[in-house]
């Protein structure tokens, strides 16, 4: 068995206990005009399967002249995915990609040993008024794959499973669940996918994956006879086979999951890794500063700022 905080023998499982283990509402932040709801890590849980961040961005409204501006920054341990429903962000990293997030599309960025990497609303997109609704997602890597070097990955839209049927349809951005399989390799046991409910449409859960969560972006769902609204992550107990069902409203759910860690992880500022060794180590890389021979680079065409390190 794989490592999971959460399963003891002391616990019980299958009938005598409710299918959900958690229930998890996220804090909110406002970043100025835009406001982001962080569900992982929380206190109840640090991952749901590799997930170790998830952060919901907006929706927020931009008016002219106005947008995100996140200047280059790094990354060890993890890789990222910023899943968008409205709007679009200019991403570059130090590997030279140089390209927008579009809705729907998939931008898989590997920190591996270390990556630098700026998201950024600029040029003819502030000349008017425009929004961002969108998710943001850090999978934290096993072991193995802690010291690989960094890469990109994008898949447009329409290089992604949709599953349809029922009153309900899946895209699957991430990994494999329900006999598909998305595009980008990961090397991670994985399930991440954005489902649609019509009203009173139940979707199962894929009951491959030992970890599993939902994040509810709209309407109201219900799992065993108990309701959820917006913006709640439900973590559910591994073996159980669950539905969650929309409610008269329909519902649009992410779906997320996977194998558990191989072990806990330490987070500070934008690092995931499995020592604090590693983490002082890219600590001390990053405030170095040497950009032509150090472990960072900075993007080559948004090399003119950075984001330092704090302090603590």
């Amino acid at each position: 068995m794989s490592w999971n905080p959460v399963l003891d023998p002391s616990i019980p499982i299958g009938d005598a206990v409710d299918a959900i283990e958690t229930v998890i509402v996220p804090r909110a932040r406002d970043l100025g005009g835009f406001e982001v709801r962080r569900a992982l890590p929380s206190a109840q849980r640090q991952m749901v399967g590799p997930f170790i961040f998830f952060d919901q961005m907006g929706p927020a409204e931009f008016l002219t002249g106005k947008g995100i501006d996140v200047r280059p920054h790094p990354h060890i341990g993890l890789g990222t995915v910023t899943y968008l429903l409205r709007g679009k962000m200019h991403h570059r990293d130090s590997l030279g990609t140089d390209l927008w997030i579009e809705p729907g599309a998939v931008n898989w960025m590997l920190a591996g040993q270390g990556i630098t990497h700026s998201e950024r609303q600029d040029g003819a997109i502030r000349d008017t008024p425009h929004d961002l609704f969108g998710l943001q997602t850090w999978l934290a890597l096993p072991k193995a794959m802690e010291d690989d070097p960094a890469a990109f990955v994008h898949a447009g839209k329409s290089e992604l499973p949709v599953l349809e049927g029922e009153g309900k349809q899946l895209r699957l951005i991430l990994g494999a669940a329900y006999g598909a399989q998305a595009p980008v390799p990961t090397g991670i046991e994985v399930f991440y996918a954005d489902a649609d409910l019509a009203p009173g449409a139940a979707i199962p859960l894929p009951d491959d994956h030992e970890d599993r969560g939902v994040y509810i972006l709209s309407g109201e769902v219900s799992v065993g006879g108990q309701s959820f609204d917006t913006g709640r992550m439900l973590v559910f107990r591994p073996g159980d086979k669950v539905s969650v069902r929309a409610g008269d409203r329909g519902a649009r759910v992410m779906l997320l999951g996977g194998a558990t860690m191989d072990g806990p992880r330490h987070i500070w500022w934008n690092f995931v890794a499995s020592s604090k060794d590693r983490i002082d180590a890219a600590k001390e890389a990053w405030r170095a500063g040497d950009w032509a021979h150090g472990r960072f680079r900075l993007p080559p065409a948004d090399n003119g700022e950075f984001i330092p390190a704090p302090d603590h």
